[in-house]
């Protein structure tokens, strides 16, 4: 049975999908593997890390206002299926990049997950 804030991404022959789960094994976040990268959204970001979309995406304007990521390197659009069963595109950020250290702001004491394949 899906929990209420897990995400379901439309599965396609063109990427792979990672489950992780958070610290407190309250949450399931679904991440796209493409292209040699993992791909997150803003909320799927919120999830992972235990804080609200609205610090990830302040961060992510930041980051982005500063020049220390390239939105146009760094963003893709995946189609995701949201809980009303509608499918939407949207915009997943490549986890591979400099996003670690934005993540290091999120999170300064560290955060622990593990991934399921």
């Amino acid at each position: 049975m899906k929990k209420k804030n897990e995400i379901s991404i439309v599965r396609s022959s063109a990427a792979e999908y990672l489950t992780f789960l958070t610290a407190t094994g309250q949450s399931d976040v679904n991440a796209v593997y493409a292209d040699e990268n993992v791909w997150l959204s803003q909320k799927m970001m919120g999830l992972l890390y235990n804080v609200e979309s609205h610090t990830v995406t302040y961060h992510l304007q930041k980051a982005f206002k500063t020049g220390e990521l390239d939105e146009n390197s760094v963003t893709r659009i995946f189609r995701v299926t949201a809980s009303d069963g509608k499918t939407y595109d949207t915009k997943h950020y490549n986890t591979m990049s400099n996003l670690e250290e934005l993540i290091a702001e999120l999170c300064p004491n560290g955060v622990e997950y593990t991934c399921e394949e």
